[in-house]
């Protein structure tokens, strides 16, 4: 038997009491928006101005993208939140519900009014436990039924404050957290040698992707105009149904793969029918932040491509689609990229780029060499049901489960 066990066996052996937040707080209050009050970036701001950007990994991190206010407007801040050594900030705006734990007075720094400060009555529930009951899964189900609002989500202070948290006994509440800063730390130390690990791999495939791509004068570089056609894709209005797929820009990953979530559809109909993707079409994302981003359609599902989209259709004769997607992810094809886009307002990155874009075109054979190679390493690096990234989510998935069995009580009947 654990010491868990035997802490709860002795202490709480009929379950373990459920109380409102508000039971066991001192105070749920919030930080100050500017409006009125004050401005972000004076030339006096050297005080930093945190938002939920900044709440990362139950930690709060600013960067130099960080907002900034001055004394003056720090002190009104801090009139309302009152930050102090021990307290946990919650996201009750926007993305909710990222926490962080004050582990010294601030000085320098304060919060804006969407963050959440929770003071906890040590004498009832510690800072670090509650920290890791906010982030429990059956914690979150019951405060995402409360969320509100629309495009801006929150979460109302009051229903916040009406949260029942299980309160076991201090002792129980210091083991719990014992136990989970060490299995924290541990996967911590585990995900950070995985993600250099892959961090390793990914360099090194793009090492030799480039030098796979690298040829001698004996291989023509070519530009895109004399090997390929290219077709604009559809307008459309998208909804959560239909027969296929609706292919926007935001659906090409940065991978160059197909993303998995947020998926739109339309109807396919005689209009639109000559935009259909077939397995192994390829199309480049031709405006915005996203612009060359290109995509190896490989779904066997059906699927339209959206009008800020360009389908590159080579014969295959001299160039295979898979080949020149590899391409489109070296060094070769962005040096040409950023050079060529038109940066006058949102990016642009059209046909008539596209079309003195060069590409290397070795015999088919080569071409087939390398691209099953690559294909390799971009398993091994990318995608997310193998490799090491899949080891990455697993280990999270399993830090996860075994926090969220720690936390989970036998209710002690009233």
């Amino acid at each position: 038997m654990s010491k868990l066990d035997e802490l709860i066996n002795e202490l709480c052996p009929d379950g373990v009491e459920y109380k409102e937040l508000k039971e066991v707080i001192f105070s749920l209050k919030t930080g100050l928006n500017p409006r009125k009050n004050f401005i972000l970036n004076p030339e006096d701001g050297k005080n930093y101005y945190i938002t939920v950007r900044e709440i990362i990994d139950n930690n709060i991190k600013w960067t130099s993208k960080t907002d900034k206010v001055n004394d003056d407007a720090l002190k009104l801040i801090n009139n309302r939140s009152n930050l102090e050594k021990g307290d946990v900030l919650f996201s009750g705006t926007g993305t909710i519900g990222r926490t962080a734990i004050i582990n010294k007075k601030p000085e320098n720094w304060n919060i804006k009014e969407g963050v959440y400060v929770i003071k906890p009555n040590q004498n009832i529930i510690m800072s670090k436990y509650l920290l890791y009951v906010l982030n429990n899964s059956n914690i979150i189900n019951k405060y995402e039924k409360k969320i509100v609002g629309s495009p801006v989500k929150s979460l109302p202070m009051k229903d916040l404050n009406r949260l029942a948290i299980p309160i076991p006994p201090l002792p129980i509440q210091e083991e719990i957290v014992r136990i989970l800063d060490t299995f924290t730390e541990l996967t911590a130390e585990l995900t950070a040698e995985l993600t250099a690990e892959l961090t390793a791999r990914k360099k090194q495939y793009e090492y030799y992707r480039d030098k796979l791509l690298t040829f001698d004068d004996s291989v023509e570089w070519k530009e895109l105009q004399s090997l390929a056609k290219f077709s604009y894709g559809h307008t459309a209005k998208a909804s959560t149904k239909g027969s296929a797929r609706y292919i926007r820009i935001t659906d090409i990953g940065a991978d160059g793969n197909l993303v998995k979530n947020n998926e739109k559809f339309i109807d396919i109909n005689e209009e639109n029918k000559k935009y259909i993707l077939n397995k192994k079409d390829l199309v480049v994302a031709r405006t915005g932040a996203s612009y060359g981003k290109t995509l190896f359609f490989n779904s066997d599902k059906p699927a339209i491509y959206a009008s800020f989209l360009i389908k590159i259709n080579f014969d295959n004769k001299s160039i295979l689609n898979r080949f020149y997607w590899h391409f489109s992810k070296s060094n070769y094809y962005w040096d040409q990229a950023n050079k060529l886009v038109s940066t006058g307002g949102q990016p642009q990155f059209n046909a008539n780029v596209l079309k003195v874009l060069k590409i290397p075109v070795p015999p088919l054979a080569e071409q087939e060499r390398i691209v099953k190679i690559l294909d390799k390493f971009d398993t091994l690096t990318n995608d997310i049901s193998k490799g090491l990234p899949a080891e990455i989510e697993a280990r999270q998935k399993q830090y996860e489960y075994y926090r969220d069995k720690l936390l989970t009580f036998k209710e002690k009947k009233a």
